[in-house]
This record gives C-alpha cells, sequence and structure tokens, in this order.
C-alpha cells in the first residue's frame, strides 16, 4: 500500500439527521429533579419523624428521675393536692373528695395487657382514667376508641413519654400538641388533662417539673399527679402490688398511679382483682379524675381541623412504619446482592485469569484496517494516529474526518504518514462515521478506536488474537485512563480498572458481554455485515452494536492484554455530559434489544444475564442508593452509630478488596486506592445521579443531545516505532455502494455471516 491515500468527502451509509450536534432535546428536563428533590425531602422527613418518635421514646421507668433543686416551687403546690391549675397567676390545686378513688393507668395503650385491664375493669363496672403516650395511641388507635367506648376518661401522657422538666419549651409545645392530635386522629375526642412522665406527689415537684407544669398550663392544661403509687412499675410481685395500692387511711380520697403498658404488666392484671376488691370493701367509690375533684368533664369532642390533622398524623406514622419496613427488606436484598456480585465477579476473574493462559489458538497474523472517526479531534489525534502506525501488527489506518471544524483532518494530512487515509464528510454522527471507515476498509479484520486514545504498541496484535476461534465475531480491549492526576482522575482510574473490566470478565466468562467500548475494540466484517453494521438509533453505538452481535450468534470476548490508553473527562461537568449520554444509551440498547430476553442460544445469554445484570446493578441499585444514603444519615441519627459505622467499614473493605485483587489482574499499583472511601461521597453519588437523570430522561420520552467531551491534549505521541508492513496485496475496499449492497441483503437474510 502507497502513503497516504485520501479520499474526500465520502458519503456515510446511512443518512443521518442526528449528528454529533444535531439530537436536540425539545426543551430542558427539570420537573423530575423536583420530583427527586421532593421524593427524598418526604422521606427524610418521614425517617426524621420515625426517628423521633421511634427512637428518642424515653423508656426508663416512671419512678427512674433524679429530683432537682425544688426553691422555685411554691408551698401551696408542694402541699396542695395532686390537680394543678397553674393556668392563671396564683396557680390552684384540688385534691380528691374523701372516700373516692381515680384509678389511674399509664403509658398505654399496649396490645397485649390494654384489653386484659379494660376487661377488668368492665367485669367490676369500674371507670378509670387512662393517661395515654401519642405514639402509642397512634399505633393502637382501636385501643383508644374502646377506652372511649367503654365510659373511661382519657388523658395525654406526651407523645414519646419524655421528660418534661428536661426538655426545651419548643420540645414541650410539640410533645403535648401531637399527643393532642393523636387522641383527635384516633378516637375524635381531646383532652386536657397531663399527667407529665417522671412525676409522683406534689411534694416531689422540683424545679424543672414545675417550670414543665407552669408551661403546660399556658397551653390549657391541668396537670394531674398522683397521692398512691402501687409500684407496679418495680414488678414487685402480685401480693405487693395489692399491699402498696389499697395501704393508707380508708377513707381518704386518692389519686392511683398503674400502668398498662410499658413492659410485662402481667402482675398489674393479676393484681387488679385484689386491688378493686380490697378498696370496694372499705366503703370507696371508684370514678374519675375530673369527677374525683369535682371539675367539668375535661375530655371534648375534637374540631374538624384537628380531627384531619390527628388523621394524617397517625397515617404518617404509619406510613413511617411501612417505609421502614420496606427499606429494611430492600437494604437487606441490596447488601446480598452485592455480596453476592463481589464474590461472583472476584470468582470470575480468577477463572477468567487461568482461562487466558491457554491462548486463542494459532497466531492471527493477517493484517488489520483501523478505522478512526474523529470530530475536532485535534488535541491528540497525532498521538492516536502514530501510536496506531507503531503496533507490531500490520495495519492501515482510516481516519474519518467527520466534519470537524477544528482543522483535524488537515493536521492528519500534513503528517504524511504511511498507510494513513483520511477520509472526509459532512457531520453526521459517529456511527455513520464508522460506517464510512467500514466501507474503506480492506481488510477483514477491523479495529475501531476513539481519535482521543493512544494504542500500546502490542494492542493491535492482542486484540485481534481471539479471532482465532471462528464463533468470535467482536473483542473488547482493556481502556486505560491515562490523565490520572487529581481526585477526578484517579477515581475514574479506579472505575475503569475495578468496575469495567472486572466485569468484562464476568461477562467473557457468561458469554454475555454487553458492550466493545469505543476506545479499544475489533471486530469481523462478516460479523458487522450480518448485523447491518453501526446502528444510529442509540447514543451508545458501541453497546448497540455489541449487543446486536450477540443476537445474531457472534461470541463476543475481553482480551485484558490489549491495552489503550484514553483522556478521561477533566471536570465534573464533562464527566456528567460524558456518563449521561452512556447510560442514556445504554437504556436505549437494553430497550431495542429486549428481545433477547425471549430467545436462545447466545441471544437467550445476553438477554437473560447481560441485561438483567444491567438492569440490577447499573439501572435499579444505583436508583436506590439515594435512599440508602438518606438511610444511613438515618441510622447515624438514631440508630446505633457504630453499628452503622461498622457496616459501611464493611462495605468499604469489600470495595477495597475488589480494587487491590482487580489492580493486581491489570499490573496496576494499588497507590490510587487511598482515594477510595473519598470516592465513595462524592464520585459515586455523582454516577446515581446519572443514571436517575437518564432513567427520567428515558421515562419522559426525551431525545438527548449529542454530549461531546473536550479534550485537553493530554495523550503522548509514542517515541520511535515503524509501521508494519501490510504483506501482499490486500482487497481492495467494498466502497460505499457495495456495503450498502451487504447490508441490504443482510437484513434480507439475517442468518448470513454466522
Amino acid at each position: 500500500m502507497s502513503t497516504a491515500r485520501r479520499r474526500r468527502a465520502a458519503p456515510p451509509v446511512r443518512n443521518s439527521r442526528r449528528g454529533r450536534r444535531g439530537v436536540v432535546r425539545q426543551g430542558p428536563l427539570r420537573t423530575h429533579w423536583l420530583l427527586l428533590t421532593a421524593l427524598l425531602l418526604t422521606l427524610a422527613a418521614t425517617l426524621l419523624f420515625q426517628g423521633y418518635t421511634q427512637h428518642l421514646y424515653d423508656d426508663r421507668p416512671d419512678q427512674s428521675a433524679a429530683p432537682a433543686s425544688a426553691a422555685t416551687v411554691p408551698e401551696a403546690i408542694r402541699t396542695g393536692g395532686p390537680v394543678i391549675d397553674s393556668a392563671g397567676g396564683q396557680p390552684r390545686t384540688a385534691a380528691p373528695a374523701p372516700g373516692t378513688i381515680a384509678l389511674t393507668f399509664d403509658d398505654g395503650p399496649d396490645p397485649r395487657w390494654t384489653p386484659q385491664v379494660l376487661d377488668v375493669l368492665h367485669r367490676a363496672g369500674v371507670h378509670a382514667t387512662f393517661f395515654v403516650v401519642g405514639t402509642q395511641a397512634a399505633a393502637h388507635p382501636e385501643l383508644v376508641r374502646r377506652i372511649v367506648a367503654e365510659g373511661h376518661q382519657i388523658g395525654i401522657h406526651t407523645f414519646t413519654h419524655t421528660d418534661l422538666g428536661a426538655a426545651p419549651a419548643w420540645r414541650r409545645t410539640l410533645e403535648l400538641r401531637e399527643a393532642q392530635l393523636a387522641l383527635a386522629g384516633t378516637a375524635d375526642v381531646t383532652s386536657s388533662l397531663l399527667r407529665p412522665p417522671y412525676s409522683s406527689t406534689p411534694e416531689a415537684v422540683d424545679d424543672p417539673g414545675w417550670s414543665a407544669v407552669r408551661q403546660a398550663g399556658r397551653e390549657g392544661y391541668l396537670t394531674v399527679l398522683t397521692t398512691r403509687d402501687s409500684e407496679d412499675w418495680r414488678r414487685p410481685g402480685v401480693p405487693e402490688i395489692v399491699k402498696a395500692a389499697t395501704a393508707g387511711p380508708g377513707d381518704q380520697g386518692q389519686i392511683l398511679l398503674m400502668h398498662d403498658a410499658g413492659g410485662d404488666r402481667s402482675q398489674t392484671v393479676a393484681a387488679l382483682d385484689g386491688v378493686l376488691t380490697a378498696l370496694k370493701g372499705r366503703g370507696l367509690r371508684f370514678t374519675t379524675v375530673s369527677e374525683a375533684v369535682g371539675l367539668p368533664n375535661p375530655v371534648h369532642p375534637a374540631g374538624a381541623g384537628d380531627h384531619w390533622q390527628g388523621l394524617a398524623l397517625v397515617w404518617l406514622l404509619r406510613g413511617g412504619d411501612l417505609v421502614l419496613a420496606v427499606l429494611g427488606w430492600l437494604l437487606w436484598a441490596a447488601g446480598a446482592v452485592s455480596v453476592l456480585r463481589a464474590v461472583v465477579v472476584l470468582y470470575a476473574a480468577r477463572r477468567h485469569k487461568r482461562l487466558r493462559r491457554r491462548g486463542w489458538g494459532p497466531p492471527v497474523t493477517e493484517p488489520v484496517s483501523v478505522i478512526v472517526p474523529a470530530y475536532n479531534e485535534s488535541a491528540g489525534i497525532e498521538a492516536a494516529v502514530r501510536s496506531l502506525l507503531a503496533s507490531d501488527h500490520p495495519v492501515e489506518v482510516i481516519v474519518v474526518d467527520d466534519g470537524s471544524t477544528d482543522g483535524t483532518a488537515d493536521l492528519v494530512e500534513s503528517l504524511d504518514l504511511p498507510y494513513v487515509r483520511v477520509i472526509r464528510q459532512e457531520n453526521a454522527g459517529k456511527p455513520a462515521a464508522l460506517n464510512t471507515g467500514i466501507a474503506a476498509a480492506r481488510a477483514e479484520l477491523l479495529v475501531m478506536v476513539d481519535g482521543d486514545t493512544v494504542f500500546e504498541p502490542d494492542a493491535v496484535r492482542m486484540l485481534v488474537q481471539p479471532f482465532a476461534a471462528p464463533a468470535v465475531g467482536a473483542v473488547s480491549g482493556n481502556a486505560k485512563v491515562v490523565n490520572r492526576g487529581g481526585l477526578l482522575g484517579r477515581w475514574q482510574h479506579i472505575e475503569y480498572v475495578v468496575g469495567f473490566n472486572l466485569d468484562r470478565r464476568l461477562f467473557d466468562l457468561a458469554e454475555c458481554m454487553p458492550t466493545v467500548p469505543g476506545a479499544v475494540g475489533a471486530f469481523r466484517r462478516s460479523a458487522l455485515l450480518a448485523v447491518g453494521g453501526v446502528g444510529e438509533e442509540t447514543l451508545a453505538e458501541d453497546t448497540d452494536l455489541t449487543m446486536a452481535l450477540c443476537r445474531d450468534g457472534w461470541r463476543v470476548v475481553y482480551e485484558e492484554r490489549a491495552r489503550a490508553w484514553t483522556e478521561a473527562p477533566a471536570s465534573l461537568s464533562a464527566l456528567w455530559r460524558q456518563r449521561y449520554r452512556w447510560c442514556y444509551g445504554t437504556l436505549q440498547a437494553m430497550w431495542k434489544h429486549r428481545g433477547a430476553l425471549a430467545q436462545r442460544g447466545q441471544a437467550g445469554k445476553l438477554g437473560r444475564r447481560g441485561l438483567l445484570y444491567l438492569l440490577v446493578f447499573q439501572v435499579l441499585l444505583p436508583l436506590l442508593a439515594p435512599v440508602v444514603d438518606v438511610f444511613a444519615l438515618y441510622g447515624l441519627a438514631f440508630l446505633d452509630p457504630v453499628r452503622i459505622v461498622g457496616l459501611w467499614a464493611a462495605f468499604l473493605l469489600v470495595q477495597v478488596l475488589m480494587g487491590a485483587y482487580a489492580f493486581r489482574l491489570d499490573r496496576e499499583r494499588p497507590g490510587p486506592l487511598w482515594s477510595l472511601p473519598l470516592q465513595q461521597f462524592v464520585y459515586r453519588q455523582l454516577m446515581y445521579l446519572v443514571v436517575i437523570q437518564s432513567v427520567f430522561t428515558a421515562l419522559a420520552g426525551s431525545r438527548l443531545r449529542w454530549q461531546r467531551m473536550q479534550r485537553y491534549g493530554s495523550l503522548r505521541v509514542p517515541a520511535g516505532g515503524q509501521p508494519a508492513a501490510m504483506p501482499g496485496t490486500p482487497p481492495e475496499p467494498v466502497g460505499v455502494d457495495g456495503y450498502r449492497a451487504r447490508v441490504h441483503e443482510a437484513a434480507r437474510n439475517p442468518g448470513q455471516g454466522t
């Protein structure tokens, strides 16, 4: 072949209306980001509220609070009755009338113990006062309704059983308001009776407790303390509970404290009959708190606003429980699948390494046509072309200039290099440029390479060796990141080595390779002809073409020894544009080739192995990732932070081990792996957002603009090296018309070339 044959204005194989600058989206998509933000904020709010109600619940025994100073507590309160009205300037107290017993139960309702308590009271014909915890009421609304329906009085015991004396003013208000809404939402009533958790008798009121009582009074509540404690919270035994509940003067009015929740209340239930019998035997009358102190009924029907807000609160708590349950199952499933993937990928990589030691068969020495589609690649095209000519395998290089405006074609022509041809065409897109190069190629074996990629001297030779196996239709090479400086470069380097190359080993072993990267891939001309050339329907033409070859029965393999160096994006915005196009194009290709799921043979392997793998690990798990991150923050705030950090450390350890093994397989120095923990906080989230953006774009049916990456000229021209001679007289190119004719013939006979 003579030096530098050049052709100008070769038309593309297909008429394309979507060049690199021509795929236009009909307006920006912003609604999905608003929706995603709203969903994440809603999830965060739900988890925050759930964490507040479930994990800030104070479950200490009522009498466990340590007393403080009582210097500010009025003497009238300390020596007065157990019912306190502190709304006015002068606090007032009230005591039960002689001969009356106001039986009270705290901490409920509980689905096990409250019904048993109610049954005992019903048989005895006694009405009591139940001070319910808001979260418990919301969780068991049927019990709140039963309490009210059976004539018992109801009051609140805060929303999360918090110590009001130790809480700030805003939380006191929140606790009382939410507890009140829980009553309104479950039983359609409100109550002005409050029993503060950890309170006891009036003489035990201390300064923090008095502050809480005064605030509750200003907000319209009567504080109900006790005069007698059954001490059932200590679970001392049934006789001791009966003794404590019935001690004291026989005719003095009492407010008796018992519990229907907060732990095992079997002793309380067993002792209740004895308490009622003993006190009735003394002639005492059981009544509610308001009747005992001569007050009007403090329980009133809830207003419409409170009722609907209460219902919303109840459903929010139930929804939070459901969300946590679903998240728990999803996280366990995601964790199990991720660990399983790590094990399978590492096993496949090790087996693949052993398998490749056997070789492919007789050496492949026939010449190769290398096609370089180029659009504004002047920054790196010289390095790319010279590296190809430095190959130790006979090649011809065809640079297809796709309407560049930066002098790419002129630059290549000015080099006047042997075995290099330049074909110019109007901008029609990368698929059209590749098809133009295929039509002009002379060899049966083709290598396709991006204009920003530099090949190692043995890369072409290594890349074509798998064609010794007749079933192989395409080969994926090993793309390496050349610009590894800075965190972003290191992170992409890690992703290429750990993510892409480990997965390719697995895909090769499973015979379901979904992508031969545009940076370094080889193909049989007959295989390309059989599938109609490079398709233009997607933005991931390399993935689309690879899947088409698999569906046509060809084997696609991975040759890790064929190394090429490519320039990665150097900014987050450039990385976003590149990965957005990749991901969106992959979704297009997956949808286009979804029929492989139902096919047999090589196509079925792609469908049931490759496509499902992509769906799970490159679509579904990334969509779940923001939820995982929100849940991790939830765990740090409300669960055991040591356990959460431990789980994250275990996950990171798995990533590090995978990274170390992948770097060893690729003979890379492990130094960049120090940045892996940082990658989990920035890069990982960016990649997940790319998937989310792509999925929403696909669901919205929008057309994505071709996102071209800016070149920075970080590729280096290889020193020295002479091109290997093309042996003999190579076959003439089929030409555009001949190539188009073969494509049409292949469409009529789909099995040809397999």
